[in-house]
């Protein structure tokens, strides 16, 4: 199994910044394409940005140019540096990862972590 595990939401004003990271732990053979996504109240999960093994990035239209998505290899962890932060930018966000496990190297799981909340508010 491959643990995911959000940390860095919190309350910032609007024009804020905030740090998101995502710590993947267990038992892992290697992690594949890692990235985020967000749910607000009453709307439907969206796809936020993600980062691929080789490090290329892709973001929604919505962030673009003021998120940045990165990763530590050897950390296990991916990270999203949110600028210019507004209101509509509050949701929970989830980190996502397709890896695979020792227990079985030949097959590719998708992962989820549990959520983080961020609140754009003045």
């Amino acid at each position: 199994q491959v643990q995911l595990v959000e940390s860095g939401g919190g309350l910032v004003q609007p024009g804020g910044s905030l740090r998101l990271s995502c710590a993947a732990s267990g038992n892992i053979f290697k992690l594949n394409t890692m990235g985020w996504y967000r749910q607000a109240p009453a709307k439907q999960r969206d796809w936020v940005a993600n980062i691929t093994r080789g490090g290329t990035t892709n973001y929604a239209d919505s962030v673009k140019g003021r998120f940045t998505i990165s990763r530590d290899a050897a950390k296990n962890t991916v990270y999203l540096q949110m600028n210019s932060l507004k209101p509509e930018d509050t949701a929970v966000y989830y980190c996502n990862a397709d890896g695979s496990t020792w227990a079985r190297p030949g097959f590719q799981y998708n992962y989820w972590g549990q959520g983080t909340q961020v609140t754009v508010s003045s």
